[in-house]
């Protein structure tokens, strides 16, 4: 078949793209590249698919929409915009519709090929820049990313690509660690990967070649993607952690990148305070909201934004994971989130760790409980 043929074939589809007996056309051209070296196919007809199937008029394999959006870029690059348009406008009441939502834009398994995933990144990268952190592109990012590589282990076990492929500009073996779930490691060896998370990126951090703003966000953007690690650093710096000082110095890195005036210092500092303070009240199955007073003080005082972001983060966790936290959590929950933004920072907080404990498959009925009923309780419009 000449490609002309075909581009005309494609020309002929265009006003008839939503038919369910044409897709196994559509598929078949979408699949077929000729022997040129320039596209064949017309922009329109490209358009005209992906803009069916955004909008669920026709459905296509996975391999076809792969095609598509690596044939035909601005494709790719509208998927993603609509993927974080809907997400954005929606009330955000679980991970579960999420990540729904996000495997059905087919994104993640498109990523495993590692040009339609750089470009995806870069996306979500400008659109955090754009919102200033909001709290919804930052959970977005996160959960496509784990959406990400679940698809990179179904399909392609022998790693087709080599991790260097979709992060080529960072350090590897960081790349390499962050990459591993939680799930492919024991329990009990989290503690210690995380210090090896956390020393590597400390050293990466303190490095010379790190010289400007723009390079200390390409290195906290690579973190951000995998938060479920970092929630995990939270919970673990509370179990009375062999290694407090790693997990404290990669939270203080997350939530105070820049170290402006000794910033992430100062920050450290106050979190060691709380943190200590919550380890020793840890394991104790009876407490009052007065043990946990002055911890809530530091949130309500602080000027920083950054510390108090961490140790609301500590505290929403102690309440969770801690022998007696969950008997005054209901009481203590509102003096934490006791403003607008620090509601929505909590319901956050609530839902990422309901997704992590039923994703992770643990067995942690009675958090899971608490989790539902505080959500309820707090009623944000997260």
């Amino acid at each position: 078949v000449s490609d002309s043929r075909v581009n005309a074939v494609s020309h002929f589809c265009l006003p008839l793209i939503t038919l369910p007996d044409l897709t196994p056309l559509l598929e078949t051209l979408l699949c077929y590249h000729g022997g040129a070296s320039k596209e064949i196919l017309s922009s329109e007809f490209l358009e005209a698919v992906n803009e069916a199937f955004l909008k669920k008029k026709i459905s296509l394999p996975a391999s076809a929409v792969s095609s598509l959006w690596l044939r035909h870029l601005p494709s790719l690059e509208k998927a993603t915009l609509y993927l974080l348009d809907q997400l954005i406008s929606i009330p955000l009441n679980s991970l579960e519709e999420v990540a729904y939502v996000i495997k059905e834009s087919c994104l993640p398994q498109a990523a495993s090929h590692p040009a339609i995933f750089r470009i995806v990144n870069e996306i979500f990268k400008n659109a955090l820049l754009e919102t200033d952190g909001a709290l919804k592109v930052v959970t977005t990012i996160q959960v496509f990313t784990q959406l990400f590589l679940e698809a990179l282990q179904n399909e392609n076990k022998q790693h087709k690509f080599p991790l260097k492929a979709y992060f080529p500009y960072h350090h590897q073996p960081l790349v390499t660690a962050l990459f591993k779930r939680p799930f492919e490691l024991p329990t009990t060896y989290w503690s210690q990967h995380l210090k090896h998370i956390s020393d590597m990126l400390k050293a990466l951090v303190e490095d010379s070649s790190i010289r400007s703003l723009a390079d200390l966000f390409e290195v906290w953007f690579l973190v951000a993607c995998f938060g479920e690690w970092l929630d995990i650093a939270a919970e673990q710096l509370l179990k009375a952690a062999v290694e407090p000082d790693a997990l404290l110095w990669l939270l203080a890195f997350y939530y105070c990148p820049q170290n402006e005036n000794q910033q992430r210092t100062q920050t450290m500092v106050e979190a060691q305070a709380v943190s200590g303070h919550l380890r020793t009240l840890f394991s104790c199955t009876v407490l009052s909201v007065k043990d946990l007073e002055a911890a809530v003080h530091r949130v309500t005082d602080i000027e920083q934004c950054c510390n108090q972001h961490l140790i609301t983060h500590l505290l929403t966790n102690f309440l969770l994971f801690s022998s007696g936290g969950h008997m005054i959590a209901q009481e203590l929950i509102y003096h934490i989130a006791d403003t607008s933004d620090r509601s929505k920072e909590v319901c956050s907080l609530l839902i990422r760790t309901a997704y992590r404990i039923n994703y992770d498959g643990e067995e942690k009925q009675r958090t899971v409980k608490l989790l539902n009923e505080l959500l309820q309780n707090l009623k944000a419009d997260f």
